[in-house]
């Protein structure tokens, strides 16, 4: 991570807190946590650091394509979207 990334991090301020202990395979739950991806830096002093990770940058999708979710976002919102489909069939028994 970059010195400009880590520095606008420090200027961020709490917004919740607690104390968490790690079980006995060494994890630890995070509470309310608004992404379920996260990049995990261990520091030699025993600190973590945890930056929300999403899937895919925003960079990445092509204008077209960001034009295309869009327009189908438009028109779910406006109600002009297919019959639900049945998936009971690719269901295991």
């Amino acid at each position: 991570m970059s010195a400009a990334k880590l520095e606008k991090l420090d200027r961020q301020t709490v917004v919740e807190s607690d104390d968490v202990a790690a079980d006995a395979k060494k994890r630890i739950n995070l509470r309310n946590a608004k992404t379920k991806y996260f990049h995990v830096k261990a520091f030699s002093n025993g600190a973590y650091l945890l930056v929300p990770r999403v899937l895919v940058p925003p960079e990445a999708i092509s204008a077209r394509s960001l034009k295309m979710l869009d327009k189908s976002v438009a028109n779910l919102k406006r109600g002009l979207a297919s019959a639900p489909i049945d998936l009971k069939a690719f269901l295991k028994a």
